[in-house]
Order: structure tokens, then C-alpha cells, then sequence
């Protein structure tokens, strides 16, 4: 069946089974590489897009229920708290193996969208959804904290 998504930003037209996973249509049908798969039980985050502002689990979603709504992948990611988290992650040298990452900074960009100045409870919170191998859980918390002051920093100068 063909289903009609839109992601980043523009309009992809895709003939699959209503029953796929978001994540796969992404990935293998209009070459999205960059959100990867982890774990496909909606455990560990690696999966990561916003669906309308909202980090959500895309190995779980299914792609009839992501029609009419506004996707977002790291390929995409280009509001000012994606872009902070991405000048953080580098000044910081958040990741390691870096797997996990887009997914790390879907849900962290989800964040700071919704709250610009986060508390520690409310990063762990939000970021408690995303698993990383490497155990670089105080890094992904101080590029966060750097984005969010970075982000304050550049509005207050507006």
C-alpha cells in the first residue's frame, strides 16, 4: 500500500505494508542511514526520530501510524538545540564508539525543544530511554548541559 510521510521537511511517497516499522522504511526505502537499529523492542533508543517534536521509538512504530505527522531524523535535525547538541558532542567528544548517538541526540533535541534549561533530574529523565555500550552517560549529560547554556547564550545576545 502506498503511504504518504513527511520527513525533514518534505514529502516521501512509499509503497510498503502499513505493518513496517518507521525505522526500516527510513532506512532501507529512502536511504536514511544515520538512526540505526539497536534493539527493536523500543529498549534502547538507538531508533530515536521526533514524530511531531517527541522523541519516539521508531523500531516499534509502525509506518500507517506515522502518516500525517512530522518526522524528523539526525539527517534533518537542524532546529537550535540540534545544533548546539552537535557543537557540543564535538567540543566535548561525547561519543566513543558513537553508535548510539543520533538517538542520544534525537531525544536530547527533544529536550531542550521542550525545556531550554533542564534540570539533572529532568536530562535523566528524558535521557533515560537511550542505552549507550560505552557508558558515556556523564558526557552525553555535560554536552547537554553545554547546548542548553550555549542556547541561552545565543538568545540572550538576540
Amino acid at each position: 500500500m502506498a503511504y504518504t510521510l513527511m520527513i525533514n521537511g518534505e514529502r516521501h511517497d512509499v509503497d510498503v505494508d502499513g505493518d513496517m516499522p518507521l525505522l526500516w522504511v527510513v532506512r532501507d526505502h529512502l536511504k536514511f542511514t544515520g538512526t540505526k537499529f539497536g534493539c527493536g523492542l523500543a529498549q534502547c533508543g538507538a531508533c530515536t526520530m521526533q514524530v511531531d517534536g517527541v522523541a519516539t521509538r521508531t523500531c516499534v512504530l509502525t509506518v500507517a501510524s506515522a502518516v500525517g505527522k512530522n518526522i524528523t531524523t539526525i539527517e534533518g535535525l537542524a532546529s537550535p538545540a540540534g545544533n548546539a547538541l552537535q557543537q557540543a558532542w564535538v567540543e566535548l567528544q561525547v561519543p566513543q564508539c558513537g553508535y548510539c548517538q543520533s538517538g542520544q541526540i534525537m531525544s536530547a533535541a527533544a529536550l531542550l525543544e521542550s525545556n531550554a534549561n533542564p534540570s539533572d533530574a529532568e536530562i535523566d529523565a528524558a535521557m533515560s530511554g537511550n542505552i549507550c555500550r560505552c557508558g558515556t552517560y556523564s558526557r552525553i549529560k555535560a554536552g547537554i548541559k553545554l547546548a542548553a547554556k550555549d542556547m541561552k547564550n545565543v538568545g540572550g545576545a538576540a
